[in-house]
């Protein structure tokens, strides 16, 4: 195994300890099933995954997330459409808790969905410790509507917007479940590299123009390679700790099928490998999210499973694994 300053992560006490996060949120978007994610991920063997990267591991099991209750009902015409806001919004509130947690006892939080309205509390996590951190979003989906924006209302496509606030014309801490967000601390745009997108609302098209969020759609990758679009994803988010909040649904549907907004076009199997193993390599990943497998979608009988291979295998990437690991590549 490669143990040059190349192949550590900076931002990683020694030794080096991994704590898997399960998040089985399921309220962020309407189709059953993503709630069994991280079972699935962990069934693959995750833990002895990461032990033969030379990982401790802490794994506490899932956290509990609350069902959406009666009260939880339709927001008021003026807040616009925010669904299941009351329980997504108390679920992403243990949620940071649970990163920022680990990040104080110097671990590597892994954070396993679950739908990816998880990304607002992981990073609300990450950013009460780290508030200069980087972003990587790698998905198809921008995730930057707003509950006035949004033409689902499906919180899922809104964490981003959430964390940005003002700047996205939103505040948050007035949607239902949302109020402790007052003390989070509020994004920069030029925190965030969007990878992988095509797939993007009105709305989200505007924000992204009007906040000069760096982008990298499957155009750009097309143009440049996906090598090049990663040196400058990397290159833009340089001296930072860099938090990978990685949607499954960045992959094409050939690889990755049990998911829940499947956009043909995606990243190759390759691809994505490249991405996760390019951001090891900077040594800068501090945290991470892999979120959207969804069991229950398995369209050629087989699809959860591999989608579930895929997930891991991106992750041990992430984490360190590579094809020969040498300095220099």
């Amino acid at each position: 195994m490669d143990t040059s300053p190349l192949a550590r992560p900076k931002y990683v006490a020694d030794p080096k300890v991994a704590e898997i996060i399960g998040a089985p949120m399921t309220y962020g978007q309407p189709l059953a099933g993503v709630d069994f994610g991280p079972e699935l991920i962990r069934s693959k063997g995750l833990r002895d995954a990461l032990a033969a990267l030379d990982w401790r591991v802490q794994d506490g099991g899932d956290l509990h997330f609350e069902k959406p209750a009666s009260t939880d009902k339709v927001l008021p015409e003026s807040l616009g459409r925010a669904k299941n806001s009351v329980a997504v919004g108390r679920g992403c509130s243990v949620l940071a808790d649970a990163v920022e947690s680990a990040i104080l006892a110097d671990h590597f939080p892994l954070v396993i969905g679950g739908d990816h309205s998880i990304g607002l509390g992981s990073l609300a996590g990450v950013l009460r410790q780290r508030p200069d951190a980087g972003i990587l979003w790698v998905d198809a989906h921008a995730d930057i509507n707003t509950p006035q924006s949004s033409p689902s209302g499906n919180l899922h496509g809104m964490p981003l917007a959430f964390l940005f606030g003002e700047r996205c014309d939103v505040d948050p801490t007035v949607i239902p479940g949302f109020e402790w967000l007052a003390d989070a601390p509020r994004l920069d745009p030029s925190q965030l590299v969007y990878l992988g997108l095509r797939d993007v609302d009105k709305g989200e098209v505007h924000y992204i123009r009007e906040l000069g969020i760096r982008h990298f759609t499957m155009k750009h990758i097309d143009r440049y390679g996906i090598g090049a679009v990663m040196d400058m994803s990397i290159e833009h988010l340089s001296g930072r700790p860099i938090h990978m909040s990685f949607d499954i649904d960045a992959v094409d549907p050939d690889f990755a099928p049990s998911t829940g907004t499947l956009v043909r076009g995606g990243l190759s199997y390759r691809e994505a490998s490249y991405v996760c193993e390019s951001i090891f390599e900077s040594g800068q990943l501090a945290s991470m999210d892999m979120v959207e497998v969804n069991p229950s979608l398995s369209p050629k009988g087989d699809g959860a499973h591999r989608t579930a291979e895929l997930a891991l295998n991106l992750v041990e990437s992430a984490m360190g694994n590579s094809i020969v690991p040498q300095v220099g590549i």
